[in-house]
């Protein structure tokens, strides 16, 4: 039989505002706005003999708490590293942040539920 590979994920939320620069002053979304945000994080790898589990939710929980944190009723533009913050930047910058601290990761993806859109980012 041959080693068992398994995938988790956690799920997160967040409320935000943000505008975009790169589009002409008359248009909409150049205005600030706010979208409640829904993110999910998957880790990959086998499970600890000891444990039966690929990595504990609460430390998974833990991490991207402090994210969260940092992003949770913010002004996405004035976050670090999101002065730009489209689905794509920001499913980007969560998984640089969460990637060094949980062994596995695979993907993480944004979404906008409200709007049917989503962005994921997967490792090569």
């Amino acid at each position: 039989m041959s080693a068992l590979v398994l995938e988790i994920s956690k799920d997160f939320a967040f409320d935000a505002a943000h505008h975009f620069t790169h589009k002409d002053a008359s248009h909409p979304f150049s205005r600030m706005h706010g979208h409640s945000f829904a993110g999910t994080v998957t880790l990959a790898g086998a499970p600890a003999a000891e444990s039966g589990m690929v990595l504990d939710f609460w430390e998974i929980d833990a991490e991207i708490a402090k994210l969260r944190d940092q992003l949770d009723h913010r002004l996405l533009n004035e976050v670090e590293g999101l002065e730009h913050p489209s689905l794509e930047a920001i499913a980007r910058w969560v998984f640089e942040r969460l990637d060094p601290v949980l062994p596995g990761l695979v993907s993480v993806e944004i979404r906008r539920p409200s709007c049917g859109e989503k962005a994921l980012v997967r490792r090569a």
